[in-house]
């Protein structure tokens, strides 16, 4: 996520969006801009949409059924083993968190299906869940928001009437075995609504699914859900320690869009509704997921290390894609710095926002000057490394993503300005006690006030003191490995085997150093 801006400095290079501040920036030109199977898997249920005008009026959600038949959508492939193995992980409860997610679910796969008429009051959807059961137990559970009216449940394609939705849990009483797959299947709706954020930035005040009401953006849909939020919009294993891969289809009016993660592999319209499918094979955690609606245009590009580009920006807003098309320069830039690109494509889409977030090879851009500037776009590709590729596998890890990111956020603004490395991140360190005092340190942070200044900026400097130290070989070499380090797999982890991979990367024991930084209640002194 695009981070919160430092305080203002003397001389602020450009204006500063509503709501946020500037970074003290020690040069003349001060600069500072933010981040951030043995079962065969249930197909979605393409029937449901059939029903679904019929559903809309029983529900009150629409009084006339829409002209037309639906779309014909093909029926949905099941992943296949490799896919479902790769998806494998190993959740746990969050430390700071721990009401969100269920260490006793591993989603492997979700299959969304999901409808949007902005003219409605509330969404329709479809969801299938494959699993593995970590223990065995009598029942099973998953995240769904409260507000959402839960239709029907099917287990391995029984349906049941042995469930629970209380509060935000949906609890499902069918037993289990340990290291057992399989498929829950639930059909739900309600309206677009996002839960209490645990934060106090300015930026965004809930977390998960958003309808805007501005008057370019009216009905359009979108998420922003870090540290969790996507069960605002589906039953998930909230946590990020559980990665899944995903498929989502999206139902809306003729002549708009939906979007999400990964790459777009059916579309079509017709008088009655608009469909796009995407398909994630790369496993992801669920507040990487995204979902956009509104009315978009796609644009398409190719990086010049032959990364496919798609630009999802609001139909004849020649402003908002030339922004969105300095993706294809960043990308490079990041490349240089990190090494290949490590998905198969990279998207964007621009929403009705002030902020911006990481979601894997999606990523989700507000509509602000700020919010599309170079520095956070490529603050957000870094994420691709950092934070998508591997995750924190607990929240209070979060300066794993944002440390980096920040970092080479300074670095490309430091090049941009033709500034001294060493004094522009000498800029930033300033106010590192201030970020400490008001939230805590960087790996030990009031869960009140998650993804403020402190776990971006004393991590982000903390990389370039250890670069200091250890000099450009030793540093960049590891900073390239790191995403690498399980190999091709896409994985969550924690300190410990970060914290110990690091020393022995450096040929010594970082663990002073690192605890010092992350951990200390106080500033630590730089060389640089």
């Amino acid at each position: 996520m695009s981070s919160p801006l430092p305080p203002p400095p003397p001389r602020p290079r450009t204006p500063r969006p509503p709501g946020r501040g500037t970074a003290v920036v020690a040069f003349l030109v001060a600069f500072v801009l933010a981040s951030v199977t043995t079962l065969a898997v249930v197909l979605v249920v393409d029937q449901v949409r059939g029903d679904r005008d019929d559903d809309r009026a029983e529900e009150g959600r629409s009084e006339e059924p829409r002209e037309g038949d639906p779309v014909d959508v093909p029926e949905l492939e099941a992943p296949t083993e490799p896919a479902l193995a790769a998806a494998v992980s190993e959740p746990r409860e969050d430390s700071v968190y721990p009401e969100v997610g269920d260490p006793g679910v591993d989603a492997l796969h979700y299959a969304i299906d999901f409808s949007w008429f902005e003219e409605d009051d509330a969404f329709t959807a479809t969801t299938a869940v494959t699993f593995r059961a970590t223990t065995t137990a009598e029942r099973f559970q998953l995240d769904l928001a409260e507000h959402l009216d839960v239709e029907t449940v099917s287990v391995d394609g029984e349906p049941t009437d042995a469930f629970e939705h209380d509060g935000k849990d949906l609890v499902v009483d069918v037993p289990v075995t340990a290291d057992e797959r399989y498929v829950v299947e639930v059909v739900y709706g309600g309206p677009p609504q996002p839960v209490d954020a645990p934060t106090t930035r300015s930026d965004f005040e809930g977390v998960g699914l958003q309808r805007s009401d501005s008057s370019d953006y009216d009905g359009w849909l979108w998420t922003m859900q870090e540290p969790y939020g996507a069960f605002t919009w589906y039953p998930v294993n909230d946590q990020p320690a559980d990665k899944a891969i995903y498929d989502i289809t999206v139902h809306t009016s003729p002549d708009w869009q939906g979007v999400a993660n990964g790459v777009l592999t059916f579309s079509e319209a017709n008088e009655h509704e608009s469909v796009n499918r995407f398909h994630a094979d790369a496993p992801m955690s669920s507040y990487l997921s995204t979902i956009a609606v509104g009315d978009y245009e796609l644009t398409e590009d190719e990086s010049d290390s032959g990364v496919p580009l798609a630009y999802w920006t609001p139909s004849g807003d020649e402003e908002i894609l030339a922004a969105i098309e300095e993706t294809k320069d960043a990308l490079a830039w990041v490349e240089e710095k990190l090494g290949p690109y490590p998905f198969d494509s990279l998207g964007s889409v621009v929403v009705d926002s002030e902020s911006a977030m990481e979601t894997q090879t999606m990523i989700t851009y507000g509509n602000t000057g700020y919010t599309l500037s170079p520095e956070v776009i490529v603050h957000e590709i870094v994420h691709q490394w950092y934070g998508d590729k591997v995750s924190p596998d607990d929240w209070r890890d979060v300066w794993m993503n944002e440390g980096m990111a920040m970092y080479l956020q300074m670095l490309y603004e430091a090049e941009t300005l033709g500034a001294d490395v060493d004094e522009y991140v000498r800029s930033y360190a300033a106010a590192d006690q201030d970020y400490r005092d008001e939230a805590g340190p960087p790996a030990d942070w009031d869960p009140d006030q998650f993804g403020t200044s402190n776990i971006y900026v004393p991590p982000g400097v903390m990389w370039h003191e250890l670069r200091t130290q250890l000099g450009d070989e030793v540093f960049w070499s590891m900073t390239r490995a790191w995403p690498y380090a399980a190999g091709d797999a896409f994985v969550s982890t924690g300190r410990e085997e970060y914290w110990a991979w690091l020393s022995e990367q450096a040929g010594g024991d970082l663990t002073p150093f690192l605890t010092e930084w992350l951990l200390g209640e106080t500033e630590p002194r730089t060389t640089f």
